[in-house]
Parts: structure tokens; C-alpha cells; sequence
């Protein structure tokens, strides 16, 4: 079949390139054109596609990437993963507006729209589905097919990838389901039918709410537990131990990403903005996640303080990390790059290194902390927090040459220099 995937970032990249390993012929549609140059040499930039793995779809001529939307022309499936960000705390829909807009006028009878990106409850039906409509004169469940199937993509992790992770899949018909289904059953080992499209939208929302209910739950146990001089990490441990009734999560400097900062509050601010409800437990969730990096700054500033009696102004600090999770570059929403911004406003000499990241107008560096810590002396520094636990980070020479760190993730065994969250 003719595959168009609208976005090509670090949900449609995948998508794309496994549904042209699977025998498809794919365009991957990419506004940015500076991504399509890259793609189209063969150059990723997305951590879960290596460049063996695009060169290969490249070279047996199933993947195009373009800007052009009349490449889009004749698709039998068209996939829209476009971002779906907050813009003044509320949800933005305009890249799925534009997406659909693009879309509609290339539909033709039999074709398929499946919307992947993470919205509230409603969107596929009430937004995406007039647009649809209007842009190509057809309907919706009679002259095309809508569906809705949620991304699961976790970025780094080498275990769980797009084609081993259950695949949710829904449509606006019964015919319009079998499409969809028959599809990701091409590209995938496992679907899961849901009963309806709002079903399907909804699950996605409330699998990632319950991470971060869960998240900002350990959060919240690690500073009362510091208050109470108890070992949280230790704490977690032992509670892991059962065998049922209990899910083991971890604290840390926030959450960021492109999912549980953002999808959570879709899920609230469309329950109030349609019925004038509060998700108390969402936000209350979010106020305590929004929080921690505040609070890994107040731990740090108080161990500067009673250590070496000395302010955060002045002080040199060393900031491993800055995507929001390790193996990945993905800064989005990162509590990292919060907590490195903080501590510069209030007069530290911050230093930030990340081996997947490039120099950014942020500051960071791109300076790999290996066996050999290139262009870094930790020794130099008045205090080292650690944010994200890259594979690439020497832990054990860290703890060696560091005269003090803050560890928000437990990696580090403790020890009177080295502190955890």
C-alpha cells in the first residue's frame, strides 16, 4: 500500500520506516525542510532509527521523506503524528488542525486517515473528522476511513519498540476498524481492538496519568521521607518486594518528555473546559511534579550551605545530564534543563553535559563523560548533580573526584559525599 506518515519526529520516523521494512511504500511528510535533507541523506536524528536502518528503506526505494503535499497524492493510509504541545497551559491542537487541512485534499475514496497523537477525548471525532469532510467533499464512514490508534513509543528503550508493543487500534465504523486493524497488523505483532474511538483516546490519556499520579506519589514520600531522615530508595526496595498490589516507581527531578508532562493535563482541561469538573488528582499530581526541580535546587543550595558554607552564587556546579530520560537527546519538557536554568538565575557557574546533546543557546556541552572525561575535571567543581543517568557517565570516577553530589536519580550508592534525592 501506499503509506503517507505526516511528521516525522520520534513517533512518525519509526512508524514510517518499519511500514516500509514491512513492504510498504512510504512518504514521509516533513514540513521541515532541513529534516527532509537529512532523512533523504540518509542521516537520522531520532535515536530509535540508526542510519543503517533509514539507508536501508532509502536505498530499496520504500521511503521518500518531503515537504511537498502533493506527494501526498493517491495514499491509502495516511498516519498523522504530529505534536500535540501546551500553549499558555492549555491544549494545542493546531498541528493536528493543519495536518487534517493538508490531508483533505488528497483523499480519495477507500482511503484511510488514522490519527496516532495523543489528544483528549473527542478530538479523532468532533476536530479531525469535519476537516476531513469538508476539505474533500467525501464522508466519513461511508466514502473513507477514520481510525485512531495512540503512540507508545518510549524513546531509548531497546526492550519495548514500535513493533513489539501492543497496538491499540480503534475507527469511527466497524469497516472503518478493520482497515486500521489490517494495517498496524502489517507493522505490528499485537493489536488491540477498542470498542470505540473515545475508548482508545481516552486509554492513551490515562495510561500516562497514571505514571505521573504514581511519579509525583514517590516524589512527594522522597522529601517527607528526608525530612523524617529515612532512606526513600531503601523504602522502595523493601515495598517492591510484594508480589502483588504493588508497582514499583521512582523519584526523581520532575518528568518531562513529550507525554507525561502534557497528556495528563489534556485529559483535565478537557473535563473541565466540557463539563466544569476538576481532575483534582491530576492536578494536584501536576503541582508536586512541577515542583521538584525547585526542590532538588533547595537540596543542593542546603548542602552547599552546610557543607562548605557557601551560597549557589559563585558556585560551581557540574550538571550530568539534560534530556528528560538516559540514552536519549529528547529535551523536551526536561526537569534537567529546569533545574540547570534555576540554578544559573541565581548566580552559579553551571556547567551541563550530555553525550546526545549538542551545544544549545541553553548552554549545554557536548562533552561525553566517559572513561576518560574529556575537557571535564570533576575535582574543579564545588558540587555535582546528577539528572540523567546516561550509560556513558563514569558513576565510579564521579564518586571518586567529586567533592560532593546530589544524585535525583539513585543510581550512586550513597556515602558521606554523595547524596540522593
Amino acid at each position: 500500500m501506499h503509506i503517507c506518515v505526516l511528521g516525522q519526529g520520534y513517533v512518525g520516523l519509526p512508524l514510517a520506516v518499519r511500514a516500509a521494512e514491512a513492504g510498504h511504500a512510504v512518504t514521509g511528510y516533513e514540513p521541515d525542510r532541513a529534516r527532509c535533507e537529512a532523512l533523504a541523506a540518509g542521516s537520522s536524528y531520532v535515536e530509535d532509527i540508526g542510519d543503517d536502518r533509514l539507508q536501508a528503506v532509502l536505498d530499496s526505494d520504500a521511503y521518500y521523506a518531503t515537504s511537498d503535499p502533493q506527494d501526498l497524492k493517491g495514499f491509502d493510509i495516511a498516519v498523522i503524528t504530529v505534536p500535540t504541545p501546551l500553549t499558555d497551559r492549555a491544549p494545542d491542537l493546531s498541528c493536528v488542525r493543519d495536518a487534517g487541512r493538508v490531508l483533505a485534499e488528497w483523499i480519495e475514496p477507500g482511503a484511510t486517515v488514522v490519527l496516532e497523537s495523543t489528544t483528549h477525548p473527542g478530538t479523532t471525532r468532533d476536530v479531525l473528522v469535519p476537516l476531513l469532510e469538508e476539505g474533500s467533499g467525501l464522508v466519513a464512514g461511508r466514502d473513507f476511513h477514520v481510525g485512531f490508534s495512540p503512540e507508545r513509543i518510549d524513546p531509548g528503550n531497546p526492550d519495548w519498540r514500535l513493533e513489539n508493543t501492543p497496538k491499540i487500534v480503534a475507527g469511527l465504523t466497524e469497516g472503518c476498524l478493520e482497515r486500521v486493524k489490517g494495517f498496524y497488523d502489517t507493522v505490528t505483532e499485537v493489536t488491540v481492538p477498542a470498542s470505540g474511538l473515545e475508548e482508545a483516546e481516552l486509554a492513551k490519556v490515562f495510561e500516562n496519568t497514571y505514571r505521573h499520579v504514581n511519579i509525583a506519589l514517590v516524589n512527594e514520600l522522597s522529601r517527607m521521607a528526608h525530612t523524617l531522615g529515612v532512606d526513600v530508595w531503601h523504602t522502595l526496595e523493601l515495598a517492591a518486594t510484594k508480589p502483588f498490589g504493588f508497582t514499583k516507581f521512582l523519584p526523581g527531578p520532575g518528568v518531562g518528555g513529550h507525554c507525561l508532562p502534557i497528556d495528563p493535563v489534556y485529559l483535565s482541561h478537557h473535563v473541565k473546559a466540557r463539563h466544569g469538573q476538576t481532575f483534582r488528582l491530576i492536578e494536584l499530581a501536576q503541582d508536586i511534579n512541577e515542583s521538584q526541580p525547585d526542590y532538588v535546587v533547595r537540596r543542593l543550595q542546603d548542602a552547599l550551605s552546610r557543607r562548605f558554607r557557601r551560597s549557589v552564587h559563585g558556585a560551581r556546579i557540574l550538571a550530568l545530564g539534560a534530556a528528560y530520560k538516559p540514552g536519549t537527546s529528547d529535551a523536551r519538557q526536561s526537569p534537567a534543563v529546569e533545574v540547570t536554568d534555576r540554578l544559573r538565575q541565581m548566580g552559579a557557574d553551571v556547567t551541563v553535559v550530555d553525550p546526545y546533546l549538542a551545544v544549545t543557546d541553553g548552554g549545554c556541552r557536548e562533552i561525553p563523560l566517559g572513561a576518560t572525561a574529556a575537557g571535564v575535571t570533576v575535582g574543579d567543581y564545588d558540587a555535582v548533580v546528577l539528572l540523567t543517568p546516561h550509560g556513558e557517565f563514569d558513576l565510579d570516577r564521579i564518586a571518586a573526584e567529586a567533592s560532593y553530589v546530589l544524585d535525583t536519580r539513585g543510581v550512586m550508592t550513597a556515602a558521606s559525599h554523595i547524596e540522593r534525592l
